[in-house]
């Protein structure tokens, strides 16, 4: 494979073309689809909870397992796997990844009890690993820097509208016709657009992040390793970010795995019509991921500072909205704080996404949203529905969920951490119209 060489000034890192919209719109729509079936075959699974509980006598831990797996392996290989992508090439890395997750997801409807379902699952992580931080870079290339928040947030909350797709169509579907043709079903209709997507979707070439590295490697676009973590820790608004987004996180998985049961515990609904509710839940949450980008895209004209306010103020409103919520008794003051704590729960993501970008060489974009999806998952979408689950064990799932929100006073304070000095690391890189979108970029062969 020819890499195109490129220019190792960081302030040019990237060649700019002229935004071209079409082409970018269309990148971004085949993008989401992939990340809307990234999490419609990693959700779906919540819908059955009550059906696989019932069919191999499952406890609350072991159903909470088959979550918190695909969120380990995420965090773990997300990181090698984006490294990967960033010198073997993000396009066909995707390729890849997506077409590992929709066959491992028909592997769990044909399995056969808890450990098969368990390594099925994980799996299913193994082919998600990387997939948000290589279409995140490839995203952050099209699209330019003023836009970055709110891009990355609607590309975001694909995760949650493919969470309500595979709640809401697997509880049908399971309900219906049996919870294996809901894996299956998910699994196969998502390997359409693993044939679409390189056919229209090109690279862009790899980049070096300095001529040191040519002589450490002898190729300045493979640093080492100790130069990738040096540039991916440098900053001290990017490691206060990592942490944040991660303890954000941690109520976002609970949300996404424990609705529907907590529903259908709690309002006494059959596991179809909590997964439909649970799906509307969801979906509001999405919605906050978009309006949340946007907003802090508009704080940060006043004040670059101003963008990690917001994921902030996110952050310390969904604590005191969602401690409120499960405190409260079934009805519909519950249901209110609830809907009004989960629109806010995932508006960090997007802004999260964007901030590390401006701080991070362009060379490492993938990497560094991979560090991104490491912290998500190892403090927050892993240990989130395993803790409830077995808090839940001990006690009842309404305690576990009345604890759980605690992690977003963390996560406020971190934000605010990040924002002391974003606005110095950002200049590192940050050039007015730095990789403006790149609607046909030179091919990587």
């Amino acid at each position: 494979m020819a890499l195109q060489s490129v220019s190792t000034d960081p302030r040019s890192a990237l060649p700019r073309t002229a935004f071209r919209p079409w082409y970018a719109w269309t990148v971004f729509a085949l993008t989401f689809g992939l990340m809307l079936s990234d999490y419609m075959t990693r959700n779906v699974i919540s819908a059955v909870f009550p059906l696989l509980k019932k069919e191999w006598a499952l406890n609350d831990g072991q159903l909470g397992a088959l979550v918190s797996v695909v969120a380990l392996v995420v965090g773990l290989a997300s990181w090698p796997v984006a490294l990967l992508a960033d010198r073997w090439g993000r396009v066909k890395s995707i390729t890849a990844m997506a077409a590992l997750w929709c066959l491992a997801t028909i592997g769990c409807g044909i399995s056969q009890n808890h450990t098969q379902m368990l390594v099925a699952r994980g799996l299913v992580g193994l082919g998600e690993a990387g997939y948000g931080s290589a279409g995140g870079a490839i995203l952050a290339y099209v699209f330019p820097p003023q836009m970055r928040a709110m891009i990355l947030g609607a590309f975001l909350a694909a995760a949650l509208f493919g969470s309500v797709l595979g709640v809401a169509i697997g509880g049908v579907v399971a309900a219906s016709y049996g919870w294996r043709i809901a894996f299956i079903a998910v699994g196969a209709a998502s390997l359409m657009l693993v044939v679409l997507y390189p056919l229209i979707v090109r690279d862009y070439p790899t980049v070096a992040l300095s001529s040191v590295d040519r002589a450490a490697t002898g190729d300045a676009r493979k640093p080492g390793l100790r130069r990738i973590l040096r540039e991916l820790f440098f900053a001290r608004s990017a490691i206060f970010t990592f942490v944040g987004s991660g303890l954000q996180m941690f109520i976002v998985g609970v949300i996404s795995a424990w609705i529907p049961s907590f529903l259908s515990r709690e309002y006494g609904l059959p596991a179809d019509q909590a997964a439909l509710k649970a799906a509307l839940v969801v979906l509001v949450a999405g919605v906050g991921m978009i309006v949340g980008g946007a907003l802090a895209d508009q704080l940060a004209r006043r004040s670059a500072r101003h963008k990690l306010f917001a994921p902030a103020s996110y952050a310390f409103i969904t604590f005191a909205l969602l401690t409120t919520a499960f405190s409260l008794p079934a009805g519909s003051a519950q249901m209110a704080f609830l809907f009004a704590g989960v629109l806010l729960a995932g508006a960090h993501s997007g802004v999260a996404g964007a901030v590390i970008a401006d701080v991070t060489h362009p060379g490492l974009r993938a990497t560094a949203l991979a560090t991104v999806v490491l912290f998500n998952n190892l403090l927050g979408l892993a240990p989130g529905p395993f803790f409830v689950g077995v808090v839940s064990d001990m006690t009842s799932l309404k305690t576990a969920l009345v604890i759980a929100p605690a992690a977003s006073l963390l996560a406020g304070v971190c934000f605010l951490l990040a924002a002391r000095s974003y606005s110095a690391d950002r200049l590192r890189f940050h050039v007015e119209g730095e990789a403006a979108a790149q609607p046909a970029p030179t091919p990587v062969h």
